[in-house]
């Protein structure tokens, strides 16, 4: 409560006046199953403790006027006459999300608000979601419009991928708006499952590498494309072909196996074929991590298929007291690898920071974001193990990083 009051204070500062309402939305992880959501295949998310403030309050005012010093913001614009500002500004997201709701025909008039966040900006845990989601949780409560959390998070991605044209998925949108460890469902009708895993604390590690998803999301897709194409070019059995398609959103990812594909995959461009790859391995460890979490019936040569790793070793893993964190950790450290090596969305630096966080005590480790910067997260036993794991990323190579906790998804306060 420390934060809302001092939110609401600096909002009295600054208008004269106490806001109505105050709202916060979580920022993410991006737990497993990275790089996934623009497929339609699921994908999970954490929401943590690290969140965005918003205060609101209606203005007799021709403008709505925006101020924010820790995101170095302030914004004036007409409500009746708005459009988006020339380069990658983080303003746009806000305007963006005024054009979406009034697209769909939702009463807003002017307003004043504030925002306050703790979510590091273009880190990998989701900061601009977690400001657009909490700015339309402000309008909601402000202007009475009812949206449910879904509504919420769809807005979100709208404002995000049709009106600023990112060619984002829906992951940062809906971990943002539900919190706590959840599966979304990244097909119509994009539901969520809340798995209810509670178990261990995470650690993020900021490298200190700025990126924009913007740069990176367009070339792997382009990628798919042209290996989709190629397979598609082929004399393939119709049980295989009616599952592919030309565009990386159109195939049934979930029900293609890289075995059928396999008699194929090597006529195709070698960087198309590492994207196929890492989409079809991803998606399969993922699936035991979710069997893992839901605490379902799982044999050790179903799980060294999927990740990688010796039978004797999963065996090992299963007789311990802590075997699901245990899994958990080797299935993030396979993803990472993933990442990095059929994807290239990682860096050696990237790569450092994994390594000294395994190494240190942690479960395991991956990135989480589009990658090419931003911010490692570990999975840790306790508080102690985190402070030692992020102390020796600290020392050696990142920036800055912290211990969390998951958290709610967005809230009024």
């Amino acid at each position: 409560m420390e934060k809302v009051v001092k939110v609401i204070r600096r909002f009295e500062e600054i208008y004269g006046l106490e806001p109505n309402n105050v709202v916060s939305a979580p920022g993410r992880l991006d737990f497993l199953n990275t790089h996934q959501d623009y497929k339609g295949l699921p994908v999970v998310a954490v929401g943590i403790n690290l969140r965005t403030y918003i205060a609101i309050r209606k203005s007799s005012s021709e403008l709505c006027k925006v101020y924010s010093e820790n995101m170095n913001l302030k914004d004036e614009f007409n409500i009746d006459n708005i459009g988006l500002v020339t380069g990658k500004w983080f303003g746009n997201y806000l305007r963006a999300a005024v054009i979406a709701l009034k697209k769909h025909g939702y009463g807003i008039s002017s307003f004043n608000i504030y925002i306050d966040s703790d979510v590091p900006i273009a880190s990998g845990l989701g900061s601009s979601a977690a400001l657009t989601v909490a700015f339309i949780k402000a309008l909601d409560m402000e202007f009475n419009l009812k949206l449910s959390k879904k509504e919420i998070a769809e807005l979100a991605y709208e404002a995000e991928n049709q009106v600023m044209g990112i060619p984002c998925g829906r992951l940062d949108q809906y971990a943002s708006a539900f919190g706590g460890v959840i599966l979304i469902n990244t097909r119509p009708p994009y539901d969520v499952e809340e798995l209810g895993f509670d178990k261990g604390l995470f650690i993020v590690v900021d490298s200190g590498i700025r990126h924009s998803t913007a740069d990176i999301h367009p070339n792997r897709q382009r990628e798919i494309d042209v290996g989709l194409k190629q397979l598609m070019s082929m004399e393939l059995p119709i049980s295989i072909k009616s599952k592919l398609g030309y565009r990386f959103w159109e195939p049934k990812w979930d029900e293609i196996s890289e075995e059928e594909l396999k008699p194929y995959l090597r006529n195709i461009d070698r960087v198309s074929l590492n994207r196929i790859l890492f989409t079809l391995r991803m998606h399969r460890s993922t699936m035991i991590a979710i069997k893992i979490m839901k605490g379902l019936k799982i044999n050790s040569s179903e799980i060294s298929n999927a990740i990688e790793i010796d039978i004797e070793k999963v065996e090992d893993i299963l007789n311990s007291n802590d075997w699901d964190l245990k899994l958990l950790g080797n299935i993030m450290l396979y993803q990472h690898k993933l990442l990095s090596e059929l994807y290239d969305v990682s860096l050696p630096e990237l790569d450092r920071i994994v390594s000294e966080v395994t190494n240190s005590g942690a479960y395991g480790a991956k990135l989480s974001g589009a990658g090419l910067g931003g911010a490692v997260i570990g999975l840790v036993k306790d508080f102690e193990t985190g402070r030692k794991a992020l102390n020796r990323a600290l020392n050696c190579c990142a920036s800055s990083g912290y211990i969390v906790k998951i958290d709610s998804g967005v809230t009024t306060h």
